[in-house]
């Protein structure tokens, strides 16, 4: 979008002057008239129909009535009701503010529309805050009144805030600047898509698509108008990330590693299981891509319990079949220690030496290990932040295996990076346990290869969720002691939204003396872990724990990563409504890791809103990840999904939703792929608008995949 009238500020457009632009810039990040256009509505009101009293139900959306003022009074002097009639039927519309002047207004008798969303209280429905219109203005007064006289009935609702009502920027006034912008403004709106692309794929032009997504003539010309714009926003945020992919595949060679070697098909053998076939299918793709002369860059996705670290070891023979080294890095000690155990015990058949490297490896074992890595003895090294340190050096790296990715900074990735092999880059494959949705795992890591394990080993049995509240703590802790003396052990989970919100903690303590009086000493132990502990306290009440030293561990959600004890058969989770549902089912994932059968407890108050009694009850009703990561996508929005450092969505998106607009963004994606197959570099006249276009900031992504 550009043009001169457009990056004209916005205090100059008729109606904002300096008060408003500044309050425009700061609640919406409006700042020029161009910003404005792109500010789009999120619903439309269609005010074209007038609905008798009679049929209104609460569950409607918005409805406008026309009626008459039957009486309107003050009660406490804090609410004024007003009861309107229609002939067919009453209804009360109630105010809070702006008593005094609302019922000057309204003198009984008098006929206005009211327009608002019907409410129930007290088993009756009544109308809070309605707008009102002199009823002789009648139907669409607002699209009249905009200067929009294109005979828009629908209304756009945009966001808003506290600060820009108390600032005179109502919805009404909001729709008198869309309309003012649109008249000045529009014809210096440039098209951003080249004419085949509009012809290929059905697309409206630009002018015709902001014009109609603000006052939309009609519902077609609305959905004409969102497809485009939502099409060329994913499109262009494909065309950025793929374009980046389709650079470094022909600029960056990979090593070649033509064979599988002795130590895979020695651990493969000694396997005391068979694979699942999700796990066969990914260790083949990871294979494709290693042999194939072109650098790796691979995302596992798996959720809790699938088997990742076992694809990562077969994958790290691989590499060692081939005379190169593997590292993997793991977020926490704990987890990096559990990591080493687990690939130790594969390991054991191939004769491979693995070590472990770690901010508390002590002195004399560091100088073994780094002597270890330059001379290629050590062919597996498993760490923590410690293997990026510029004194680890390595023979011959030639992959890399960051589990849990989001943790790490780019800054920290960049240096495993440069630890490359004669100068060509490690094959590189980052493994999460947080089931991320197709749609955003296409968006956050679109240059990225994305692997699936989607099917659970065999053995493991289904974990049965459970929904409690407070009124069955004893029946709870009676089930508890039942399982402790089968010689199972507990989690119970506190959550604490912050590491130190005081609340919390008291909530904690309460919670864990409790517990430590129900459970008394001798016959139970109880441990407890949290942020405000030191490392060695809490390493010290982890492994009574992990040992089988303590019957139930009490702590904050610090044990949602990688903690496993296959003997915890209870994970008991407080306060269940405060986490997000891809918590929860990451804490859920903290038991089942043995043989024996498994119960995950939500602690709730009765008291739950709509969105957290929904969370509960997907929880109970599926124990697929990849489910409840979609659903919480479309409950939350993707701007918070947990541990997709969502902060980070590579681009704002205006208007397109990943949890809504899946189809829309795999079309999207497989457009921009074919138009970089004809074009990789956007060389040609006819993509001149597209590269244009993506020199602008907005797209110029940070690539997260890249692992520099």
């Amino acid at each position: 979008m550009s043009g001169s009238g457009l990056d004209t500020e916005i205090q100059f457009l008729p109606g904002v002057g300096p008060k408003r632009a500044s309050l425009l810039q700061k609640e919406l990040g409006v700042s020029t008239f161009g910003d404005l256009l792109r500010l789009y509505p999120f619903r439309y009101i269609d005010r074209s129909s007038i609905i008798p009293i009679s049929e209104i139900r609460p569950d409607m959306a918005y409805v406008q009535i026309r009626a008459k003022v039957v009486r309107a009074e003050v009660i406490g002097g804090k609410r004024l009701s007003v009861m309107i009639a229609d002939g067919s039927g009453e209804i009360e519309a109630v105010f809070f503010k702006g008593l005094k002047w609302v019922k000057e207004k309204l003198v009984p008798g008098a006929e206005f529309t009211f327009f608002g969303k019907p409410t129930s209280f007290n088993g009756r429905i009544n109308l809070v805050h309605p707008e009102i219109d002199p009823a002789t203005q009648g139907q669409g007064s607002q699209a009249g009144e905009s200067g929009m006289a294109g005979g828009s009935t629908m209304t756009g609702v945009y966001n808003s805030t506290e600060k820009l009502r108390n600032g005179g920027i109502t919805g009404k006034v909001m729709n008198k600047l869309m309309a003012t912008v649109i008249n000045i403004a529009l014809r210096d709106v440039e098209e951003s898509l080249p004419e085949y692309v509009l012809k290929e794929k059905g697309l409206v032009p630009i002018g015709y698509a902001l014009k109609n997504i603000h006052f939309p003539t009609g519902m077609e010309a609305l959905e004409k108008a969102k497809y485009r714009l939502k099409f060329e926003e994913l499109f262009m945020l494909q065309l950025s990330l793929l374009k980046q992919k389709y650079i470094r595949r022909r600029n960056e060679a990979g090593i070649m590693m033509t064979k599988v070697g002795e130590a895979f098909n020695l651990c493969y053998k000694a396997l005391p299981f068979d694979l699942t076939g999700a796990q066969k299918r990914v260790i083949r793709e990871i294979r494709e891509d290693m042999r194939s002369g072109h650098q790796m860059n691979r995302l596992l996705q798996g959720d809790v319990g699938s088997g990742k670290t076992m694809v990562a070891v077969l994958s790290a023979l691989i590499a060692i079949g081939n005379g190169y080294q593997a590292c993997i890095m793991a977020p926490t000690e704990v987890l990096a220690q559990q990591h080493f155990k687990n690939i130790s015990r594969y390991l054991a058949p191939t004769g491979v030496k693995a070590a472990l490297l770690t901010g508390s490896s002590r002195a004399s074992e560091r100088r073994e290990i780094h002597a270890g890595l330059e001379d290629g003895s050590i062919g597996i090294i498993v760490g923590t932040h410690a293997l990026i340190e510029d004194n680890v050096l390595f023979r011959n790296l030639g992959l890399a295996i960051i589990d849990e990715q989001h943790r790490f900074g780019v800054e920290q990735r960049a240096k495993l990076w440069r630890k490359s092999s004669a100068g060509i880059p490690p094959h590189i494959l980052v493994m999460t346990a947080t089931p991320i949705p197709r749609t955003l795992a296409m968006t956050l890591y679109g240059d990225l290869d994305v692997s699936v394990i989607d099917e659970l080993p065999p053995g493991r049995k289904p974990i049965l969720t459970m929904h409690a509240t407070e009124s069955k703590r004893s029946a709870l802790y009676r089930f508890m002691k039942d399982q402790i003396a089968l010689g199972r052990q507990v989690f119970v989970v506190y959550p604490l939204i912050f590491e130190s919100e005081t609340m919390d903690y008291k909530n904690l303590e309460e919670g864990f003396n409790q517990i430590a009086d129900a459970f008394p000493l001798p016959d139970y132990k109880v441990a407890i872990v949290h942020g405000k502990q030191s490392n060695e306290e809490k390493n010290f009440n982890m492994d009574a724990f992990a040992a089988g030293r303590a019957n139930i561990l009490v702590a904050t959600s610090v044990i949602e990563v990688g903690v496993d004890v296959p003997n915890a058969s209870v994970m008991v989770i407080e306060s269940a409504e405060r986490f997000g549902l891809s918590q929860l089912h990451q804490l859920r994932g903290r038991v089942g890791r043995g043989s024996e059968k498994s119960y995950c407890i939500l602690m709730t108050g009765h008291k739950m809103s709509k969105e957290s009694r929904h969370r509960i009850e997907m929880m109970c009703s599926t124990e697929n990840g990849f489910e409840l990561a979609e659903e919480d996508m479309k409950m939350r929005g993707p701007g918070d999904l947990e541990g997709t450092q969502q902060s980070g969505l590579p681009i704002s998106l205006n208007i397109a939703s990943l949890a809504k607009d899946g189809t829309i963004l795999n079309d999207a994606r497989a457009y921009a792929s074919s138009v970089l197959e004809r074009d990789p570099e956007l060389s040609s006249p006819q993509n001149a608008t597209l590269r244009e276009e993506l020199r602008k900031d907005k797209y110029r992504i940070r690539d997260y995949s890249k692992i520099s």
